[in-house]
């Protein structure tokens, strides 16, 4: 019998093992200088505007930071920042570029795309949430978008979508 309960929590912590490891793995991809293009809506019921945008991402086995700058019509530019912490396969993090403030980030990873549900500081479209996914696209590309539902219609609108290439 002890032989059993030993095999038991011999095999969980290796699986804990192997999930961190998947997790350290995947994030150290993501690590670098990126740069692409996109589109954000103010709103969702707004039109969107075509901005372009740098990302330094930064990853340790079990954090990741995509700290980077967007512009749109040559004059606007704002701060994007995405710093992520996981803890088994759970991500938990804050989110700034929304006029709001500061966002909170919780989540999971699925295959190649971390998604997260976004909590406002304040109000933005009728509600305090929202969706973003962080997905690797490539081995030299990710994507970053956030989704929200406009109030008037209840439809998923894309509110932003990045998409980047790693710089050499």
């Amino acid at each position: 019998m002890r032989s059993i309960a030993s095999l038991a929590l011999a095999a969980c912590l290796l699986s804990v093992t192997g999930a961190h490891a998947d997790e350290a793995s995947f994030l150290h991809s993501l690590q670098g200088k990126f740069a692409g293009k996109g589109m954000v809506r103010i709103r969702t019921n707004s039109p969107a505007m075509n901005i372009s945008c740098t990302f330094t991402s930064v990853a340790t086995a079990n954090s990741l930071l995509l700290d980077g700058t967007c512009r749109a019509l040559l004059i606007m530019s704002r701060e994007i920042k995405a710093d992520l912490k996981v803890s088994g396969t759970k991500y938990t993090g804050t989110y700034i570029g929304s006029r709001s403030g500061p966002a909170g980030l919780s989540g999971s990873r699925e295959g190649n795309a971390i998604k997260l549900d976004i909590h406002w500081a304040k109000i933005i479209n009728g509600d305090r949430d929202a969706d973003m996914t962080v997905e690797k696209t490539g081995p030299d590309s990710m994507r970053m978008m956030v989704i929200d539902m406009d109030p008037a219609t209840k439809k998923m609108v894309v509110t932003s979508q990045i998409d980047l290439e790693r710089t050499k």
